[in-house]
């Protein structure tokens, strides 16, 4: 409940619209909704801006659409990451506007309109294999309210495709570096730019990429300044930053 809805319940309680009893159960509900499983923060977008976001995995099916459930019945945008397509086939009736991005597992409802900021977030990738994050990225960005564009297989190995593609990137406020293997492309865009660098590892490798962990560490030992680095596959995290960033 915003501030808007708080003086429209004064309002409908003064003009004898509703009841006090009526009053008293929707104050209650402000701070969070208690739902027996989970405990739904509804003060999030007030404290922070956004509002709260459905991590899937792990939780069953009825599970996400009960808490699905009660965000839309308050209004809310929606951002459900780790999706799956079993998972959209079971919610898709709640709401017209309903989007999947099979390719993030990235489900979308948006009910009202977002604060748009002026800049641009880059996502960069190194190579084809690293799209599931990218979309990850891109879905989070664009629904916190973000003007994005998206750079893929521009990696280290074909470093001549990145070159191609500097004066765009350029033009962004914050860019989000995207990378399996060995990571290197993080660096090398912390030497180019002068735009605070969100490094995203993927597990995206062979053996001795462990799954993230070899692009993990040579992100976070990159000798580039201005690169921060957040977990394996974190396109949510890294997006959610940078529109943190994006919107200042």
């Amino acid at each position: 409940m915003n501030l808007a809805e708080v003086e429209q319940l004064l309002e409908g309680y003064k003009n004898n619209e509703i009841t006090l009893d009526m009053a008293k159960k929707k104050f209650a509900e402000l701070p969070f909704t208690d739902i027996g499983f989970a405990m739904i923060d509804n003060h999030r977008e007030l404290r922070v801006g956004y509002p709260e976001v459905i991590y899937c995995a792990g939780k069953t099916i009825n599970q996400i659409r009960s808490i699905m459930e009660v965000m839309i019945t308050r209004n809310n945008n929606v951002l459900a990451t780790r999706a799956t397509k079993e998972i959209y086939e079971a919610v898709k009736s709640l709401h017209p506007d309903m989007a999947y991005n099979e390719l993030g597992r990235v489900i979308t409802i948006r009910v009202k309109p977002i604060t748009q900021a002026e800049g641009i977030i880059s996502i960069v990738a190194a190579g084809t294999s690293d799209i599931p994050v990218v979309e990850e990225a891109r879905e989070t960005a664009l629904i916190l309210g973000n003007k994005v564009q998206v750079f893929t297989d521009v990696g280290v190995a074909g470093i001549h495709r990145l070159f191609a593609r500097l004066e765009e990137i350029k033009k962004s406020k914050v860019v989000i570096v995207i990378a399996g293997m060995e990571g290197a492309l993080a660096s090398v865009m912390g030497g180019l730019l002068s735009q605070p660098i969100i490094a995203v590892p993927t597990s995206v490798g062979y053996g001795a990429n462990f799954n993230g962990l070899s692009a993990l560490l040579s992100m976070l030992n990159s000798c580039a300044s201005g690169v921060s680095v957040v977990n394996i596959d974190n396109g949510f995290g890294a997006a959610y930053n940078a529109s943190q960033i994006n919107h200042l």
